[in-house]
Parts: structure tokens; sequence; C-alpha cells
């Protein structure tokens, strides 16, 4: 695999490409050998799995010949898949529309008269129909829509991608650059954001710099407030800057002027992306694909303390004494994933198993810190960042009196999960708890109808967007695995991770 391939293929998972056709061309070169073909496959595969990419196609084939183009080959009777053209024409699309998060950004107030007010602009996902209850943002206004109008007349139901005119029930305001949501399913809205940004101008892109946020009609003054890393497109090492140069691409948190509302990029693509304009010439020098809300760059996870005659104490008992009385290594399992999908059930279980094994081991239940150390906290991104913030340094500490402390919280920000991660070290282990989230809601029935209600306004995977882990530990589908098999993996993992 070239450094050209891995190049595009980079490029089609920072754009969310979801069908991927990997074509091992000039079969005719190498005799058709299958062995060839495989260990091409097999590299490709090492390195699109450390990507955003989901199922991609393989083929051998001869483009020169014909061989596997538009007919089955002859001359590869080992290959048992479709041709080229069969595949593509068989790919299902359909799917790819994001038709559940209605997203509506108002382009245009039509007002030709006293007695007819419109909101015009193209449905970004999702559908709508006359008495549908919706909410503008970011006034949080609420109706109901009256009407769907176009120019051939009014519609019964309109869906992405359309260009509609929406009147409403009640005379609201409503502004161009408002976004026009359904009141159970609204995005991110806040003046934080975590997100790739592509640099497309020679003029260096430092942090400190305010530029143009414009994400669809909406233009906002905004600041890069820090450039985590730089990515090598050839390797995807993740290199450390303070800037980017042209043709660069790095994870990037801005800080707006002003709240907007979006959603990651992954979860649709027209709310979920920005281009960055230079104050002073008007010029787009940057595109960005957002990834989820920022946090704050100086926060209390990268903060100091502010009294300078503090200092840490040492223990008197070196971890080799500890590990001589435990029989054990410290680690910390952050078990992560939607309400309901198993996490606190599991960990409570792999506490149980550790200690029938004689092992010395305790829970950090996210529920249970909110009734204690966390108390009082609220549950939107910037408080669960701060719940978990404080139970990493619990954990941390537990874990340098010899512990294995397993860590039960939703954590939904990637990010935040990574300040997790470079907080403990290599001794933190990250384990996504996966499952569907109609599962989560049969196991959850009534917390999960509370959210649709609004009377719970920040539920990752209903209101507030979960972001899966990239690389997770260990992946748990318990969908699938019962609790017993999840601890039996667990501590599997622990042994591979040296802990015993």
């Amino acid at each position: 695999v070239m450094t050209q391939t891995r190049r595009h293929t980079f490029n089609t998972s920072l754009l969310g490409i979801k069908h991927i056709v990997v074509a091992i061309n000039k079969m005719d070169l190498v005799d058709y050998s299958e062995d060839v073909y495989q260990a091409i496959k097999n590299d490709y595969s090492a390195f699109s799995a450390k990507l955003d990419i989901t199922g991609p196609r393989y083929l051998p084939m001869s483009a020169l010949l014909g061989d596997n183009v538009v007919s089955k080959s002859e001359n590869m009777p080992w290959y048992e898949g479709a041709p080229l053209m069969t595949m593509l024409e068989n790919i299902q699309i359909v799917s790819d529309k994001n038709l559940n998060d209605f997203r509506f950004p108002v382009q245009y107030v039509n007002r030709p008269n006293l007695n007819f007010r419109g909101y015009c602009g193209t449905i970004a996902s999702g559908i709508v129909k006359p008495g549908d209850k919706i909410t503008v943002l970011p006034s949080r206004k609420e109706s109901r829509v009256k009407s769907i109008v176009t120019y051939e007349g009014k519609l019964a139901e309109a869906f992405s991608p359309q260009a509609v005119t929406l009147t409403l029930e009640d005379e609201i305001d409503v502004s161009r650059g408002d976004m026009v949501v359904h009141p159970n399913n609204v995005p991110y809205f806040t003046d934080k954001l975590d997100a790739q940004v592509v640099w497309m101008s020679e003029t260096p892109m430092t942090s400190g710099n305010q530029y143009l946020i414009k994400r669809g009609p909406r233009k906002v003054s905004g600041t890069v407030a820090d450039i985590l890393f730089k990515t090598d497109v050839n390797t995807l090492e993740q290199l450390q800057g303070e800037s980017l140069n042209l043709n660069e691409i790095g994870r990037c948190e801005l800080v707006l002027t002003q709240r907007i509302a979006f959603d990651a990029y992954k979860a649709n693509r027209r709310t979920g992306s920005f281009i960055i304009i230079d104050r002073l010439t008007n010029v787009t020098v940057g595109a960005g694909m957002i990834f989820g809300a920022g946090v704050d760059t100086v926060d209390t996870w990268q903060s100091e303390s502010r009294n300078e005659h503090l200092n840490p104490n040492e223990s008197l008992i070196a971890p080799a004494e500890r590990f001589r009385r435990f029989d054990q290594q410290p680690k910390v399992l952050l078990l992560t994933g939607l309400t309901g999908a198993g996490k606190s059930s599991i960990g409570y279980a792999l506490e149980r198993k550790l200690f029938d094994l004689g092992r010395t081991a305790t829970v950090l239940d996210g529920e249970n810190m909110r009734l204690g150390p966390s108390r009082g906290l609220g549950f939107d991104s910037d408080a669960r960042s701060e719940n978990l913030r404080r139970s990493i340094e619990i954990a941390k500490l537990m874990a340098n009196s010899g512990l294995i402390t397993i860590c039960s919280f939703v954590a939904p920000s990637e990010i935040v999960r990574q300040r997790a991660k470079e907080s403990v070290g290599d001794d933190l282990l990250i384990v996504h708890v996966d499952a569907p989230v109609e599962v989560c809601r049969e196991r959850n029935q009534a917390f999960y109808d509370a959210a649709e209600e609004r009377e719970l306004e920040t539920v990752p995977g209903v209101n507030l967007p979960y972001e899966v882990p990239k690389n997770p530990d260990l992946r748990l589908n318990t969908d699938s695995l019962s609790i017993e098999e999840s601890v039996e993996r667990l501590i599997a993992l622990l042994e591979e991770r040296g802990a015993f």
C-alpha cells in the first residue's frame, strides 16, 4: 500500500465518506496471485483499522484486460465476490441520509405582506410535517409548523435536502442564521468547538488569532484557543505544533463570541462543518469538521493549583511493597457507554469476581459520584467533564494505593476521555460498553421516556451526542455478551496488560 493510498484513505475518512471500494489493480502483473492480493488486503486493513472506516469492500482486478471490471474473471477463480460494476451498482446508499435529526437552518425570512411570514431554507437533515412541534435556536422559542410552502404548492411533508418555506402557528422571533429543530432532538448549542481543521492559506494559523467562523448561514467571530495536535496524513502520527501551515490538518479547540447550534460532522455533514474566513481580507482560509462541543483549554483538567504553598506529599510505602502485598499492579478501567449499556452492572460484577480471586478492587460509579463529591454539578458537557475529572483524580489516588479501580461513566466526549488518559497515563484502559440505543432504551425505558419528554435535556444518545471511542482498549458488545462473558474479557484484558 503506497503513501498516496494512505493519504487518500485518511482524507476519505476525514470527509466521512461511508462506502469504500478497495480495487487492487494490475493483478495480471503478478500472475493473478491470491497470496499477493491477500497481502495487500491485509496491509490496507491494518492501516484503515486506525481510522473511522467500516466495512471496506475489496476486489482484485486488471483494468487493462477487463478482469473483474464488468464480468467475473476466469483468471481469478479463487475470488468469490462481485466484479467492480456489480459492486458499485448494488451498494445501498438509502440509509446514508440522516432522516432522524430534523435540522433547518433559516436562510431568509420571507415577509411579502402583512398576511404572510415564512422562513426559507434547505433542510439539512430529517423530516418535517405540518403540526410538528419545533424549537428555534438560539431563542428556544417553541411553536408548531403551520404549513410547508414551495413554488409548486404546499407539501404534506418535507425532508433533506429539499428547499422549502416553513410557516408557524405563532409569531415568534426567527432570524437568518437561526436553526429550527424538533424539541425532543436538539443539537449541540455552545460557544466551544472541538474540530478537525484543514488549513488552506499560506499564512499559518496560530493559537490566539481571531477569525470569522461560518456554519451554514450563520457567521460569528471566533478564536483558535489551542492546537491539540497535527496529523501526519501519511503515517497518522500525531505531532505537536504551535501553528498549522498550508494543507496541514490539525485537531483544534475554537472559542466563539456567540453560541451556535451544530451537530458532530459524523452525524450530520451539513450542520457539522464550517469554514474559516480571514477578518481583514474576507478570504476563506480553512475548513473544519466538528467532533463535538469543546471544553475550555485552560480548564480544571490542566490548571495548576493557585496556592503556591501546596506541594504533593509522598507515601512511605513503595509501589514494589504494595505489589508484594496485593500481588497485582494497579490499573484504572474506564467503562464508557450509553445509559443502559450495562456499565455499572459489569463494573460491580468485575469487582465481585476480582474479590473472589483474591484481588483488591473498587468501583467509582458516576451516579454515586453525583450523590457525593460531584453533588450540584449539572449534566451539560462542561459539567460531565468536571464530574469525570474529579473521579479520575480519586481513581489516581486509589491506584497509588495499589488498587484496581473500575470507573463507570457515560463520558460522552472523546476529547475528555483523552484528557483522562493523559492524566493517568498507560495505566488507564478505556473500555467501550457498546449497545444500540434501542437496546439501552428497552433496559431503561423510564429514563429515555423522560429524555424524550424533555424532563431531561442533556441525555447522550437522545438530545446530546455520544462520541464512540475511536481506539478503545476493549469493546464489549453487551447486546450479545452476557455480564459474565464481559467480566471474563475484562479479566483477560487486565492479565494482558500486566495487572497480575
